[in-house]
């Protein structure tokens, strides 16, 4: 015999348990896009492809970076320059400025979703571009400065891998407060 007697199944219950199934569902099928995107961009046999020039960059179009108020500097990236590769890099240039005026920085840099790293390809403080040589993959977990994670995690990644589109991305980094996805 049981302690509580069995309660009829209200009508109302249905439309949620249907929601929390599609649910589960979607959060199955994510997971496993996600990692199939990630061993196309992680394997063995990935490998990065020729890196083009610095290119031409305005501060007059720089969106924002959100970073944290105590910070001295503020970042934006030019939408003009971000360009998704077919290995799976988000390519940029990214300006960092004095809030106080003054000083303005340019990186040229390559973010992997995949991997949660990030590479400068080359620097310029005003006058032409000057090439980092031998340049390495470092992971943004473990980086001092906090733009290129604030970056990817605002506008140009998604579930380890590239946003679908340049355009998705700039939208995110203007509105990077959005509903989880």
């Amino acid at each position: 015999m049981p302690l509580l007697p069995a309660t009829p199944l209200l009508s109302s219950t249905r439309p949620m348990r249907r929601a929390s199934r599609a649910f589960v569902f979607a959060c199955v099928l994510g997971s496993l896009g996600g990692g199939a995107v990630g061993q196309i961009f992680q394997g063995p046999d990935w490998k990065e492809s020729d890196t083009p020039p610095p290119p031409a960059f305005d501060e007059r179009r720089l969106v924002p970076i959100e970073m944290p108020s105590y910070m001295t500097l503020r970042f934006g990236v030019d939408p003009n320059t971000i360009v998704i590769t077919d290995d799976g890099l988000v390519r940029y240039v990214v300006v960092a400025s004095n809030k106080a005026g003054g000083a303005t920085n340019a990186f040229y840099e390559g973010v992997r979703c995949a991997t949660g790293e990030m590479k400068s390809y080359a620097r310029s403080s005003g006058a032409g571009w000057e090439i980092v040589p031998n340049p390495d993959w470092k992971r943004m977990a473990l980086m001092n400065s906090g733009y290129t994670h604030a970056l990817a995690s605002q506008g140009l990644c998604r579930s380890g891998a590239p946003r679908a589109s340049v355009g998705e991305m700039v939208r995110r980094l203007k509105n990077p407060v959005q509903e989880l996805e």
